[in-house]
């Protein structure tokens, strides 16, 4: 039997941007491959490249070495296969909810569009939201809103550029609850990238930890646990994840 075919591959990544007429090095060698329906957390630094991959496997960014595939096919540029969620929605605010998540959606009716619209608002819990426009909408609302505009496209690599960094604890953990049940029921391939350890950990089938600039891989965990955040396992695995910034990171300053 053949082994299954990894959905995506990063492979001797290298990316680098020019600042001040000198080339500084944003990303080197990173390598992971994800299977289809999988959960990676990229948990890292402000400023060590995780914003910039995510970008690249979105399509959005370019590169100067390595090679991303997705189903084996190289990345050269954006598609509804690969979308992303930034931590601000960027909903159109003179337009309501309904239009603003089916925007993307072409050949069909409007009353089509609707009945598609209604479904994926239900998803995030925003049912008797439709009409409303942005600006009446909180923030956790409105992510929820930008979540279901990616999701009712129907990627196959849903791309979360820290979704959630703007929004108060409670409303967080709300968030992460949505996304965690919207990830087992409809099985799309997503990566996460977080300053929030916590998050990573509780988000993530695997977790990805990256060194501060130039962004390498600096740590891989798989995480199969129950989520439950008292856990000694959970504790486990944060204090990995602390131990590592604490030993490797400190000696790179």
């Amino acid at each position: 039997m053949n082994a299954k075919k990894p959905h995506l591959i990063v492979n001797e990544l290298y990316k680098t941007f020019e600042v001040n007429n000198k080339r500084v090095t944003i990303l080197k060698d990173i390598n992971f491959a994800l299977n289809k329906g999988q959960f990676l957390s990229i948990v890292g630094h402000s400023g060590c490249g995780k914003s910039t991959l995510l970008k690249i496997i979105a399509g959005l960014e370019g590169y100067e070495k390595g090679t991303v595939k997705v189903n084996g096919k190289k990345v050269v540029k954006s598609g509804l296969d690969r979308l992303m969620v930034f931590q601000d929605h960027r909903l159109f605010p003179w337009m309501k909810i309904k239009d603003n998540i089916t925007i993307g959606l072409r050949g069909y009716s409007k009353s089509q569009k609707d009945d598609i619209a209604y479904k994926y608002l239900r998803m995030v819990n925003l049912k008797g939201f439709e009409n409303a426009y942005p600006g009446q909408l909180s923030g956790g609302m409105s992510q929820r809103a930008a979540i279901a505009r990616a999701l009712i496209n129907r990627p196959e690599i849903l791309l979360l550029d820290e979704p959630f960094g703007a929004l108060d604890a409670l409303t967080r953990i709300q968030m992460q609850e949505e996304i965690m049940n919207i990830w087992q029921t409809q099985k799309t391939t997503m990566i996460l990238v977080t300053h929030d350890i916590e998050e990573a950990i509780y988000l993530g089938e695997r977790v990805i930890v990256m060194s501060s600039r130039p962004g390498t891989i600096g740590m891989k965990l798989n995480v199969d646990i129950a989520k439950d955040r008292a856990s000694q396992e959970f504790a486990y695995y944060k204090s990995q994840i602390y131990g590592y910034f604490f030993k490797h990171e400190k000696k790179r300053r």
